[in-house]
């Protein structure tokens, strides 16, 4: 089972096994109402290293970004799950709109996201993790599979 760190802890630890010649993979997510397309992602995430952190956005974040009535879980619950799941080592949350700021603290070899982006270059943090020589690369199945449509099939179930 996967750790769950704060962010002060999860920098010394990111640091330390990279000491130790680990390669960390880092995949990132909002992780509101987990599903197979989600797995997919963290298994194909961690394939990438030796160690997969899972950075997840706070509550503040997912309710700015996706709406009203989101995150459906709160944050620590999200996270506990998140952990849960066999390919993830580390989980961290993070506040704002988007990781880069902790990716530049983590400076994570790999920053893995969907393929839904079409080229690393169209990733949003594609240039931070480039300006410290990290990789940026495109893993799991086709999205296929959304939080969003989940949640509209569930509200359409009679009572």
């Amino acid at each position: 089972m996967g750790e769950i760190l704060s962010f002060e802890d999860i920098l010394p630890r990111v640091a330390e096994l990279k000491a130790r010649g680990k390669r960390v993979a880092f995949a990132n997510g909002h992780f509101d109402v987990l599903h197979v397309g989600h797995l997919r992602y963290l298994r194909a995430a961690k394939a990438e290293g030796d160690v997969l952190v899972v950075a997840i956005n706070d509550d503040e974040s997912v309710a700015r970004l996706k709406g009203e009535g989101r995150p459906i879980a709160p944050e620590q619950e999200r996270a506990e799950l998140v952990a849960g799941l066999e390919p993830v080592d580390l989980v961290v949350i993070f506040s704002g709109d988007s990781p880069g700021p902790l990716m530049d603290r983590l400076q994570p070899d790999v920053h893995c996201k969907g393929p839904d982006y079409g080229t690393p270059d169209k990733v949003p943090e594609y240039d931070v993790v480039r300006s410290y020589g990290g990789d940026t690369r495109l893993v799991g199945d086709p999205k296929d599979h959304s939080t969003t449509d989940l949640i509209r099939k569930i509200r359409r179930l009679p009572d």
